[in-house]
Parts: C-alpha cells; structure tokens; sequence
C-alpha cells in the first residue's frame, strides 16, 4: 500500500477545473452572443469575427466599432464509478456504485471586440476568456481519493482474514483488530481562468480579399483547494477515529509477519511439491504482501488527521493568429485563420513541497513549472447568401493537440486531434430584428488512459440560438441560449469502471456600438 499522504495528494490535484463551453479540450471558442446563437460564424463578417474571422472584419463599414459581451455557463460533471471498496463506505449503503458530482459555474464569460476600419485598414482589438473561466466544486470529493481511503480500509480487513488464517492454522491467538468498514469528509475545488488579450491588424489586398496577422498573449491562473477530515474506521461494529485504530495495527503486523515465518516455509514447500491447496495459497500471497508493505503501514500514523491542500498556478504565453478572407460575390464568403501553439508553463506555489515517486503530485510541487500548452486551431468557414435577408453558414475547426506539451505528456494518451463540424443560419426579419440558430459536433481522440475523475470531456452535440435586435442606428443588441448535449464515456479499470458524461448549459447578452 503506498503512502496515504501521497496517495491523496496525488487523487486530489490529478483534478482541474476548466469550464470551457464549446472548443476543444482546453479551448473556449463561445467568446460572443453571436457565436451562441449560431456556432458557424467562421465564414461570417460580423464585429465578432475579431475572434472568429479577424479578416472578414475589414471587411465592415468605415469607422469605430465596439462589441461588449457577457455569458453565464452552468455544467455539472458526473462520474460513476464502480470499486469494491465503496461498500464499505459509511454513507454508501453497502453498494460499490457510487456517483460523484461537480458543479461548474462562470457566472462572468466577459468578451470585448474592438475595431477600427480606415480605407483598406482594420485594426482591432479582443480581449476574452480563451481557457477555463469558471469553478467546479466537488462538494462530496471525488472516487480517486475516496477509493484511496476505502482501500486502507480493505488493508485493516485482510490483515484481521490473515490473522484469522494463521490463528485456524496454528492456534497463536493473534488478536483481530475488528474493521469493517470506513467513513470520511472530503471536498475538492479548482478554479482556472485564461485571460486572452490579441491586437491585430486586417488589410484588403484586393476588393475582394483581405489578411489578417496578430499576436494573442494569454494570462493564466488556476487555484486547486482539496481537504480530507474526520476519517473513521469501523472497528466492533463503532466508528472511531482513524488515529485511534493505528495503535492495534503494529502489533497485529509484528504478530502475523511473527507466526507467518515460521508458517511461510512450509507452504512454499508444499507449493513446490504442487499440493498446496486454495485457502493456503491465499495464505501465503497475503504474508508476502504484507512483508513487502509493512513499512508503508507504519507510516500512517502521521496522516490520521486528514489532508489540506492548497495549489496556486500562474502563467503567460504568447501567440501569432493569421487569417485569410475572400469575397466571391456578393453571396459567397470563405475564410480561414490559424491559432499558433501557445506555450504555457504554470508556476506552481503550493503546500507540496517534496518531490514523490508518483509522477501526479509532482505536478504540484512548490515552484514546478507546468506544461498546458493550447494546442494550435486551424478554422475554417463559408457563408452563403441565397437571398439578402438569409444567411447560410458552415465551419469546421481541428485542434492539433497532440503537437501541444501538457504535463506528463498527456496528450500522446489520446487517440487522435480533436475537430468540430459547424453548421447555422440567419434571417433578417425585418430592418431591425434577426433570429438565428447552428449547432456543432464535437469529436476528441479520448483513451482509458487519458480520462480521469474531473479534467475530462466528451464528444458532444451543441446547439445555439438567439436574436439580434437593432435599438438604434448604431446600437445593436444580442440575446442567445446554447447548450452541449455530451455522450457517456465508459472505462473498465484494474479496481472496478467508470462512467463520465457532462451537462452544460449557457445564457448570454450583449451589445454592438458604431461610433
């Protein structure tokens, strides 16, 4: 058994708390109303193609032009997971089915598009939240720790079916030291924000084609809380503190390892001589591994009064973003635009100070510096307008994450990059309303290896819509709902299966100013 420390240590903070509600794994793409009410505007020539296709916007009318935005995301995260261990959880009913819960909440998306159109000129600016943007709370914990403490558990149990054995067998009269069962608090919280800041510059080449080059620098911050309290153990039928049992377990372990060497070579040569029978096989199995754990055991006693937790993470990149738009007619729009690799490396200023053989809670170590690269975006889109008042759109966007560095190279875990398919339309009502709608696939090159309790995703089905409403001459203002519909996502593990699936739901208003 390893060290408990460690071993929550590491279930804890292998958890993180992006809240990105459409893009990739750690990409937001939502970052106006426009995009919410309908998805495809890669293709679209609009203020919030500052984000979406910063070439199209020189493309706009002469002048200043100015877009604020607000959005609130709501997700939940639900993990089910199946390990024996959970049945002897206090508040588990005697099921080893248990389900955890998270609430993610950004109660404040906030993005600004600006732009300046002159002659063949666009400058513009765009500040938004391209990663993260929320917390997510655990206010249960999470199965990755809690099968940690079960498991403890289930160590003091076979310990008392060893002594047990051992007393059937040889009469020694080692006491038992009565587990059967576990309790536990725990609660777990990450919050993570990239804030994104990108100035650039379109110019039309041609009356029909313009291109676009910019720089994006990101600031990252992060904050991971874990606490673990009030572990008990079920001795005699009585849940006592966990420090209260540790007294009965170095005595037991001297007394089985005692009897058991002197038990040992008789059954290795029964082994040998092919009669040793089941029940003393196990025998044998379980005196080998408590002789190679004994010395993990003894460390425990320190660890009895739980675990508090504190990461902060900082950071900042930069990146180019290049785009290309082309005007076929007055019907026809195509463009593109390609996000390079930002290069993140989160410092850590944290509680963990000692390096440990388990590569997670290294991540977390006091002043490691992090790999969270976003991963480059190629986008692509079109428009098509049949008639004057209705506009047609498709997109398709592909993620190059496996070229990206994340910590413990987690991206070579995936299967392959993740792309977006993105369809919506709009129709001017009249002179002064417009109603829209899209939606967009969303696939990721996901792997047993790469999921785990919280910093997981889904392939998903998300849809907008929403309406544009002309309040005056220069002012126009936005309202949309968007929503991902997320797949189950099924693991089988070496301790039991785990189920991962999401929920996401988003409100958004906004306004466009000409000046």
């Amino acid at each position: 058994m390893k060290n408990f420390k460690v071993c929550i240590v590491s279930a804890l903070l292998t958890a993180t708390a992006t809240t990105a509600t459409a893009g990739g794994i750690l990409t937001n793409t939502n970052q106006s109303i426009d995009f919410l009410r309908n998805p495809a505007r890669d293709g679209a020539i609009g203020l919030d193609g500052v984000y979406s296709n910063p070439a199209g916007v020189a493309f706009m009318p002469e002048g200043f032009h100015l877009g604020i935005n607000w959005q609130y995301a709501h997700q939940t995260r639900t993990v089910t997971s199946t390990n024996e261990v959970f049945k002897y959880g206090r508040k588990n009913n005697g099921s080893a089915t248990k389900t955890f819960e998270g609430v993610a909440d950004a109660p404040v998306i906030p993005s600004i598009q600006a732009a300046w159109n002159k002659g063949n000129w666009s400058m513009q600016f765009n500040f938004s939240v391209p990663g993260g943007g929320g917390s997510c709370e655990f206010a249960d914990g999470l199965g990755s720790f809690e099968s940690v403490v079960g498991g403890i558990a289930q160590k003091f149990m076979s310990m008392d079916a060893l002594a047990d054995g051992l007393n059937t067998a040889t009469g020694a009269g080692i006491p038992l030291n009565g587990t059967e069962g576990y309790d536990m608090n725990s609660y777990m919280q990450g919050r993570q924000y990239y804030f994104g800041f990108q100035l650039g510059t379109a110019y039309k080449v041609l009356d029909n084609l313009s291109i676009y080059g910019g720089l994006r620098l990101l600031y990252g911050t992060a904050t991971y809380k874990a606490r673990i309290s009030n572990i008990m153990v079920k001795t005699d039928g009585v849940y006592v503190s966990f420090e209260n049992v540790l007294p009965k377990i170095d005595p037991q372990v001297k007394q089985i390892l005692t009897v058991g060497s002197a038990v040992l070579p008789g059954l290795k040569a029964k082994e040998a001589a092919g009669i040793l029978s089941l029940d003393e096989a196990k025998l044998m199995a379980g005196l080998e591994n408590l002789a190679a754990s004994k010395d993990e055991l003894a460390k425990l006693s320190k660890y009895s009064e739980g675990v508090n937790l504190l990461c902060n993470q900082t950071s900042v990149g930069i990146a180019p973003v290049i785009g290309i738009d082309y005007k076929l007619n007055d019907q026809f729009n195509f463009a593109a635009k390609y996000e390079f690799k930002t290069q993140i490396r989160m410092t850590n200023e944290s509680t963990v100070f000692e390096a440990s053989e388990i590569a997670a809670v290294n991540k977390y170590v006091d002043e490691e510096k992090v790999n969270e690269d976003i991963p480059a975006l190629l986008t692509v889109g079109a428009q098509w307008a049949p008639i004057q008042i209705v506009r047609i759109n498709l997109g398709g966007h592909y993620y190059f994450d496996k070229d990206a560095q994340w910590y413990g190279n987690a991206q070579q875990k995936l299967k392959s990059n993740t792309w977006e398919a993105l369809a919506g339309a709009e129709w001017d009502i009249n002179d002064r309303l417009t109603i829209s709608a899209g939606g967009q696939i969303t696939r990721y090159g996901l792997s047993d290896e790469y999921m785990n309790d919280i910093s997981f995703v889904t392939n998903s089905y998300s849809y907008g819509f929403g309406i544009n409403y002309q309040l005056k001459e220069n002012v126009k203002l936005k309202a949309a709902y968007f929503q991902t519909d997320y797949d189950s996502y099924e693991r089988t593990t070496a301790t039991g299966s785990d189920s991962f699936t999401r929920t996401n739901r988003v409100l958004g208003i906004g306004c466009d100013i000409d000046l």
